[in-house]
This record gives structure tokens, C-alpha cells and sequence, in this order.
């Protein structure tokens, strides 16, 4: 069974930082592209920022491009995203997404991931 768990998601003032963290089981975490999505209430879900499987590949929307930070480790299975200077307009639900290698047209877009997990929670504070 294959499951995607997401934490770190928290209550923060403008400026603030967070990291999130995503773990992987039930696929081989090497062989996976991932991602981290997030969707505000009202809105359609927005890809964050993706990352190839062995890290060669990265993407970030334009509206977090020099704020946030994604990266990996294959040793634990995990995949992080760093949220510097975080604003209001960054509140909303992040969702860690994977799909195998092979699968994945190198778009960050919803359809392209198979697996996502529940969501972590994202508030700033104004």
C-alpha cells in the first residue's frame, strides 16, 4: 500500500520560515519524481515546485522562485520543502506528490502525479 504523509505545516507571521517534510512507503523512493502542491480555499490547486528523482529536474512557480527551496534525501525517503520569507498569500493546503519514473511528462501540473498525500496546513499571518 502506498502511502504519502506530509508534516510541518503550521501557524506563522509574515517573514516567517517552515519546512516541510514528506516520506514515502510502499514504492522505491529512488525511483519516484516528486513534488509539492498547494491549493487555497477558493482556488485550484498550483504546483509549488518539482523535483526529478535523482534531482536534475526542478521547477517552482514564479510566485515562490527565490523564497523556497525543494530538495531530497534518498537515504531517508524523504522530500523537503524550505519556505523562507513566507507571505499571506502562501496560506493554503501543500500536498507532497510523486509518480515513478517513466510516467512523468515533465510538467508540474496535478495530472502528472499519481500519488499525493492528506496536506499539511499553511497559515501566515499578516
Amino acid at each position: 500500500q502506498v502511502q504519502v504523509v506530509e508534516s510541518g505545516g503550521a501557524l506563522v507571521q509574515t517573514g516567517g520560515s517552515l519546512r516541510l517534510s514528506c516520506t514515502v512507503s510502499g514504492l522505491t523512493f529512488t525511483e519516484l519524481h516528486m513534488g509539492w502542491f498547494r491549493q487555497a480555499p477558493g482556488k485550484e490547486r498550483e504546483g509549488v515546485s518539482c523535483l526529478s528523482r535523482k534531482g536534475v529536474t526542478e521547477y517552482y512557480a514564479d510566485s515562490v522562485k527565490g523564497r523556497f527551496t525543494i530538495s531530497r534525501d534518498d537515504a531517508k525517503n524523504s522530500l523537503y520543502l524550505q519556505m523562507n520569507n513566507l507571505k499571506p498569500e502562501d496560506t493554503a493546503m501543500y500536498y507532497c506528490v510523486a509518480v515513478p519514473r517513466g510516467n512523468w511528462g515533465r510538467a508540474c501540473a496535478p495530472g502528472e502525479f499519481p500519488y499525493w498525500g492528506q496536506g499539511t496546513q499553511v497559515t501566515v499571518s499578516s
